[in-house]
């Protein structure tokens, strides 16, 4: 006899983790996805690595404790809105790895262009889409029961207890019970008119990397049934991508990682933020909020011959030039803005040892801390750049067993994990590959880890 019946909204990381760790439990679980099968599996399936707490394992290149991780968390976000909850992940992360592994996932070496992400990250093979469909292939073992194209439409709440759901279908409406509820449905990172309501004009700009159907709906009925909400509205992983990437689901292959290797100017031909500061896999997600805020929401990277193979490569070929003037012309920058930028960046490097790393340049106004390589080699590149976001940090409370918290309490039978409760452990900025840990993490806590 099962012991419960679980239902699960969301088609993610997070949901698969939950359903799979519910239904080895032997509970009766059931996946709603709002998406169809074929683009099922949310953001998912654009990831690739985890960063994970570890001692010295086989999928990486040495050592990465609690509190390394901790440090490099708060380095980038600050504070932690919701500290148990991010203690728990935190530490918990260190069973992610091996669980993964276990559960079909196949790790291999670094690859070529991620800055030293070796000793804190692992990757896996396939990336996102693999990992996606092996976890659906195993919730069919397990006999999950998964419904495609059924948007939740409403929760019946009876004081803190989830009494039922509606999901859309085809031929109408219908209502699903269950003992307990986990809610992995995402952030509202697609829904623009959402969006529109604090950035304005400016959504019209912005890229969204993932799904087109995290819509935030989810979110919306439990914010209306009273659930508290954690996380600014504007904060979310939002990085640079190229400015001729499609609207929805460019994935990461639409990122541009070549700002550490070059400088960034806006449409003035200025330079506007160290694009060498700290290491980046931490820093590489503040690009696209720091774009989003400036004039028009555009930016260049501009590189020479030399960083071509430093990064990885992108799907759009760049802009190309053999002298500086002309690459200020194609780009449509003002006259000499360009040229005296790039000259004075120049002009400020110092090589202080044998260290990419360690160059840097106080050629400007604004400094650049690290891997200052001079722009003086011809051909000369440049990648246009707009905010491209992932997913919003804005979402719901919960506690360390992941269960809801309204106003008047916690909901005895209703759990969020992944993105939809990312804003209990990030307000701003992002770790390179932390989200899908944060989404394993919850999920199975919410799905019965330790949480009998």
């Amino acid at each position: 006899m099962p012991k419960k019946r679980v239902i699960i909204i969301g088609g993610g990381n997070a949901a698969l983790s939950a359903a799979i760790e519910s239904a080895e439990r032997g509970n009766e679980v059931v996946l709603v996805e709002a998406a169809p099968e074929k683009f099922r599996g949310g953001n998912s399936k654009y990831t690739r690595d985890i960063r994970y707490a570890h001692k010295e394992d086989e999928f990486t290149s040495g050592s990465y404790g609690v509190d390394e991780l901790k440090n490099d968390l708060l380095s980038v976000t600050g504070t932690l809105e919701n500290p148990e909850v991010a203690k728990m992940v935190l530490e918990k992360s260190e069973f992610v790895a091996g669980w993964m592994n276990a559960h079909g996932i196949i790790f291999k070496k670094e690859i070529k262009g991620t800055l030293n992400l070796s000793r804190t990250n692992a990757f896996f093979m396939g990336g996102g889409k693999v990992l996606v469909d092996t976890y659906y292939n195993l919730l069919k073992k397990l006999n999950v029961r998964v419904l495609y194209e059924s948007p939740l439409t409403s929760i019946k709440f009876r004081n803190l207890h989830i009494e039922n759901i509606t999901i859309q279908k085809e031929n109408g409406e219908e209502v699903l019970q269950a003992d307990e509820y986990i809610f992995a449905s995402g952030g509202y990172e697609s829904n623009k008119e959402w969006l529109g309501q604090f950035w304005q004009e400016g959504v019209k700009n912005i890229k969204v990397r993932g799904t087109r159907y995290n819509m935030g709906k989810p979110l919306k009925l439990l914010m209306d049934n009273g659930a508290i909400l954690c996380g600014e509205e504007k904060a979310g992983h939002m990085v640079a991508v190229d400015s001729r990437s499609p609207e929805y689901e460019a994935g990461i292959v639409s990122r541009i990682d070549a700002i550490p290797w070059g400088i960034t100017v806006n449409i003035h031909g200025k330079r506007f933020y160290d694009e060498g500061e700290d290491i980046w896999p931490k820093r590489y997600a503040m690009w696209g909020r720091l774009i989003a805020d400036i004039d028009e929401q555009k930016a260049y990277v501009v590189i020479d011959r030399k960083a071509i193979g430093k990064f990885m490569p992108t799907v759009y070929k760049p802009f190309s030039a053999e002298t500086i003037d002309d690459l200020e012309k194609i780009l449509g920058l003002p006259v000499n803005s360009l040229k005296g930028t790039v000259d004075n960046y120049n002009k400020g490097i110092n090589k202080e040892s044998s260290d990419l790393f360690m160059w840097s340049s106080s050629g400007s106004r604004i400094p650049k801390s690290h891997w200052a390589m001079p722009i003086d080699e011809p051909p000369f590149f440049a990648y246009p750049l707009s905010p491209g976001l992932t997913f919003t940090y804005q979402g719901v409370k919960i506690n360390k067993t992941g269960r809801l918290m309204m106003i008047d309490g916690e909901v005895d039978n209703g759990f969020a994990a992944g993105e939809i409760a990312s804003g209990n452990i990030l307000k701003k900025g992002y770790l390179a590959g932390f989200g899908l840990v944060i989404g394993n993490v919850l999920g199975r806590v919410a799905g019965g880890w330790e949480n009998d």
